[in-house]
């Protein structure tokens, strides 16, 4: 079955994910892919971050003693393969070097912040800048945007609750574009908001089912966008629709959505991989093989 349109057309890979013998997926929150093509599945489950490679055959777990199994909800792979789990529930990030070692945490595990909009409470996400700062979006007890240094210094902070510039309704995924500009899905706003590093509005973009979670082609400047209301779409920066599939009611059909996708990823053959969420239902993940470039 074909999903998308034009140079984004997918094939979808049903059953592409070989799940190890008595393991049961709960929520599945988030997915990246590191250099190597290596697919990360960040869960909530016994096995909260999962490995495995592009032909879904598993490969290791990371966090052990580190990751609480019900907490998953961000995660981010930099361009040096270090891994960033945010652990809503802990109110907490943990980054792993390239070999699973933990080697930062951002946050006190299961403390929120003293005050209202203090970091963190309930985090959603993170993205890197050009030069290694954090940008946190920190959505679920606050409507905040922080940004950190590369080794952890909390530099600036913004954001409030509504529904004008630089106000939210659940800042929920923060991720940097090419030029630096921070794209920030401001779910229950149905837009996505931009910003420069130092906070400033630049501009949103609308039209949107919830936005979950976005992801930067490295290749062109396309941004891929998962939506809560069973939509997978595909933009130009300038906003643009290249491509779009979902969008509609629950559908058991492979590919489609009973739930809504919440995080996803594109590797560097141009798949997309995305993990899906539903109220009561085990997570789902799907995998598109991309059919034209």
């Amino acid at each position: 079955m074909e999903f998308g349109s034009g140079d984004y057309t997918y094939t979808y890979a049903d059953g592409w994910l070989k799940t190890p013998p008595g393991w049961v997926w709960g929520w599945i929150p988030a997915v990246a892919c590191d250099s190597r093509d290596r697919v990360f599945v960040y869960s909530r489950s016994q096995h909260p971050l999962a490995v495995f490679d592009r032909d879904g055959n598993f490969v290791e777990t990371w966090g052990q003693g580190v990751l609480a199994p019900m907490c998953a909800h961000g995660l981010f792979i930099d361009g040096d393969d270090n891994v960033y789990c945010v652990d809503v529930t802990n109110h907490a990030i943990f980054k792993f070097d390239r070999s699973g070692k933990l080697v930062m945490t951002l946050g006190t595990p299961g403390q929120p912040g003293a005050r209202d909009g203090d970091p963190f409470n309930k985090p959603t996400d993170l993205a890197v800048t050009s030069t290694g700062e954090l940008i946190v979006s920190d959505g679920y007890g606050n409507a905040k945007v922080h940004r950190y240094s590369a080794d952890g210094r909390l530099l600036r902070s913004w954001g409030e609750r509504g529904k004008g510039p630089g106000q939210f309704s659940i800042s929920h995924c923060a991720r940097v574009d090419r030029l630096d500009r921070i794209w920030l899905c401001d779910r229950e706003n149905n837009r996505i908001q931009i910003f420069d590093l130092n906070g400033v509005f630049l501009g949103e973009r609308t039209g949107l089912l919830r936005p979950n979670s976005v992801f930067f082609d490295p290749r062109a400047d396309v941004a891929y966008v998962a939506e809560l209301g069973r939509r997978i779409s595909v933009w130009t920066l300038d906003g643009v629709m290249l491509a779009e599939w979902g969008g509609a009611a629950q559908s058991e059909r492979p590919g489609e959505f009973r739930g809504g996708p919440h995080g996803l990823w594109v590797d560097s053959r141009g798949d997309l991989y995305a993990g899906e969420v539903e109220l009561g239902v085990e997570g789902r993940m799907h995998k598109y093989v991309r059919t034209t470039m």
